[in-house]
This record gives C-alpha cells, sequence and structure tokens, in this order.
C-alpha cells in the first residue's frame, strides 16, 4: 500500500508560480513512475506530468510543456511539480498518483493509487 497526499495548492494569479509536492509513505517510492493528473469543473480527469521511478525520465502534456516541470525527491519520498507561467486555464484540482506498472504513465487506468487531490485556482 502507498499513501499520497499532495500540498501546496492555492489562489495565484496568472502568470505566477505554483509548486506542488506530493508526499508519499508506504512501499519503496522509487519501486514507483509518479504523475500528476488534473480535473477541471465539468471536464474530465486529464494527463499533466509522469517521470520514472529514478525521476530520469519526464513526460508531459502538451498544454503544460515548457512551463511544468516534475521531479522526485526519493530521500524524502516526495515527487513534485513545479508550476510557471500560470493561465486561468490550468485551475483544477490536481492529483498525483503512483505507478506500479512503470508503463502507460499518461494512463489513469495504469495508476494504482491516488491522493485526494489539491486545488489550484489562477486567475485572470
Amino acid at each position: 500500500q502507498v499513501q499520497l497526499v499532495e500540498s501546496g495548492g492555492g489562489l495565484v494569479q496568472a502568470g505566477g508560480s505554483l509548486r506542488l509536492s506530493c508526499a508519499a509513505s508506504g512501499r519503496t517510492f522509487s519501486s514507483y513512475a509518479m504523475g500528476w493528473f488534473r480535473q477541471a469543473p465539468g471536464k474530465e480527469r486529464e494527463f499533466v506530468a509522469a517521470c520514472n521511478g529514478s525521476g530520469s525520465n519526464t513526460y508531459y502534456a502538451d498544454s503544460v510543456k515548457g512551463r511544468f516541470t516534475i521531479s522526485m525527491d526519493n530521500a524524502k519520498n516526495t515527487v513534485y511539480l513545479q508550476m510557471n507561467s500560470l493561465k486561468p486555464e490550468d485551475t483544477a484540482v490536481y492529483y498525483c498518483a503512483a505507478n506500479s506498472r512503470l508503463f502507460g504513465l499518461a494512463m489513469q487506468s495504469q495508476y494504482d493509487y491516488w491522493g485526494q487531490g489539491t486545488q489550484v485556482t489562477v486567475s485572470s
């Protein structure tokens, strides 16, 4: 079992930055690929970013590429999502998730564990 707890969400103006954190407990953190997803009001949850267990390979949705950065600190069992140049359309609940299969990192169905989510609101 892996427990995931997100933090760092909040209200920010367009063009601003936020850093989300996801602290993991349970099984060895580095055994999992980690991903971030988001769900805006009235929309389906969508892939944002992911990285492999070591954090050496990263993947991004086109909508956030160049603005968001995912990183892992295995010593702290924490995965981060640095979000820069935020836009109102980035407003959503952001979820982190853990993937034991180490493939299909953009697919929600491949993730085993999910956090409770943290709200990000970007004002125009």
